[in-house]
Parts: structure tokens; sequence; C-alpha cells
């Protein structure tokens, strides 16, 4: 059996990509390039069933790997759909160890799933698949939302000093209500040059027709057609999304080197990102963001460490709270 790499976003909300190592029923995933886990289905369950039947099959944690900590193993059971299982997990922690210094992968989700506007153009990005077979008529949701990550960190200039949660939650609402009251979504079979095949759909006269490159929005949510206030909301929220936005191909060299100053705000993240990035136009930038997070790291766990001594000295004296 051959082995397969690619990459898929992981959407709605965005928050960066898998990148999978694939053989037979196994697979080793990971979304830094740093830490894997590895995965396998009992496929055995699927045998003699129609190709079109959905069934649920099991899956076992073969464990996960680091190349600085090696391979921690998941649980051990002695059954013989588990003995199958584990032989094919043995293979493609192999391949892991062959291949996983060659990510990033080229994305293999060519298979968009959009939340139409009122006019039935693209608006929102709500999932993407890699095979036509996992292109489902019936969405798991027809509404788009911002994250609980936007909830907790993200704000604009547009919102003023409003609370925490403020932006996002007023962003998820304005978006879906762009989409009316009976939202219509649909599958689009994206093309080499930015084009898009409409296949399954909501709305069943949807079904069959292109739409142009220009037709859908660069990032995740369309930029035009909005006033001047919530257009700024957009663009601050597609800024928040810089580090995560770096991974994605395609990407011209004056928009990735935007994104790369607008990622420095959230070094942590670009920390987390940056070995998956396809390509860096200002390298100084991104080294700026991981000295920082470097840095932000070191003194958080000098300051844990000096905690941790504190209370232990304290415990082994308690009269010295008294003083303290």
């Amino acid at each position: 059996m051959s082995i397969e790499c690619y990459a898929q976003r992981l959407l709605n909300p965005f928050r960066g990509a898998v990148h999978v190592i694939r053989h037979a029923s196994a697979e080793a995933v990971t979304t830094d390039g740093v830490h894997w886990d590895i995965y396998v289905s009992n496929d055995a369950l699927r045998r003699d069933l129609p190709q079109d039947c959905a069934v649920q099959t099991n899956d076992i944690r073969y464990g996960s790997w680091s190349a600085d900590k090696g391979l921690k193993r998941g649980p051990i059971n002695l059954y013989e759909d588990f003995l199958a299982m584990e032989a094919m997990g043995a293979q493609v922690y192999a391949h892991l160890l062959e291949l996983h210094a060659q990510v990033p992968f080229a994305y293999a989700d060519q298979y968009e799933l959009w939340l139409l506007d009122r006019d039935q153009q693209p608006l929102a990005l709500l999932a993407s698949a890699c095979n036509i077979q996992d292109v489902a008529r019936e969405p798991a949701t027809a509404r788009w939302q911002a994250g609980f990550a936007a909830r907790e960190r993200f704000r604009s200039t547009a919102m003023g000093e409003d609370a925490a949660g403020a932006a996002a939650d007023h962003l998820t609402a304005y978006v879906n209500a762009l989409a009316g009251p009976t939202p219509t979504v649909q599958w689009f079979h994206r093309q080499p040059d930015g084009s898009g095949l409409g296949l399954a759909s909501s709305k069943d006269a949807l079904a069959g027709r292109g739409l142009p490159a220009g037709a859908f929005p660069r990032f995740v949510l369309a930029e035009q057609g909005h006033d001047a206030r919530h257009r700024r909301l957009i663009e601050d929220y597609h800024a928040w999304l810089a580090p995560w936005l770096l991974l994605l191909p395609g990407l011209n060299t004056q928009t990735r080197a935007v994104l790369e100053r607008q990622a420095r705000a959230q070094a942590q993240e670009v920390m987390r990102q940056h070995r998956l990035y396809p390509r860096v136009v200002d390298q100084a930038q991104i080294n700026a963001a991981l000295v920082e997070a470097m840095l932000v790291s070191s003194q958080a766990k000098r300051e844990r460490e000096d905690n941790a001594l504190s209370t232990f000295y304290i415990e082994l004296n308690p009269g010295v709270g008294e003083y303290l």
C-alpha cells in the first residue's frame, strides 16, 4: 500500500492545519511539525459493507512521538483486532521516522464548503475535504463562528474598548446575519486556477455552477461589500489570524509580508506554527517573534520554579508565613 503525505485545514473556526502521514488505516498527525500522534482505525469493521455505507470504526492511539523525546506508546491490549491494528501502527511509525522532516506537506483539501450570502456568493469558509466521498450534502452546521480563542483574545479597533469577547461575538452575529434567515451552503471543487465548480448545495438549483477565482474570499471571510466599520472588523480578524494564515500556500509575496508583520503581535503562536510555514518573506520578522516567544517562555518557567520553591520553603518552615 502507498504512503500519503498531505495537509488539511482546521476550519470553523480556522486554527491552522493538520499534517498527515497515512498508510492504509493508520496515520501520524501533527499540528506543529514537532509533536506527532499515531492513530489506527479498525477497518475490519468495514468488510463486506457497501462502499456508501457509513460505519463508526474504533480507533486506537498507537502512541505519540517527537524527535527529542522519542516514542511514547499508547495502551496495549491483546485481542485479535488490536494485534492487526498494532502492526499497522508500527508500519506508519517507521514511515514517520523517515518522512517527518519533509513537512510542510502539500494541501489536499481541494473541496470547500462555503456559507453563501443573500446573493448566493461565498461568504465564509465552513469546512474542507480531501476526497469527493467526504463531501456531505447536509453539513454539520450552516453557521460560521469566530471561535473560543477569538472570544478570549481578539480585539478590534472597530469595536473600541469593548469587553472581552465582544468583537468575536459581534463578528459571528454579523456574518451569519449576512447569510439570511435560511442560510445556504454549497460545496465547491476548487481548481488549480482558483475557480470553483459547484457541487452539493442546500439549494439544488446551485449545483453544477462555476464561479471564477475572484468570487472566493482570499482567506476565511469575504472582505468586500461591508460598511467601513465591519470591513475594519473583518480586516482586524484576519490580522489576528495571521500566525495561522501564514500556513497557507499560494500567498503572494506582498500578502505574506503583511501577515508576517501582523503575526509579530502573537509571538507564541508563531513559535507553535512556524515550522509548517511553506515559505518566509522576511525572516527577521519571524526570528524576532521566536526570540520573544522563547524569552516569555523562559520567564514563565522561572516564575513557576520560584513559586514552587517558595511553597516548598513555607511548608518546611510553617512559621515563615508570619513574616512574608
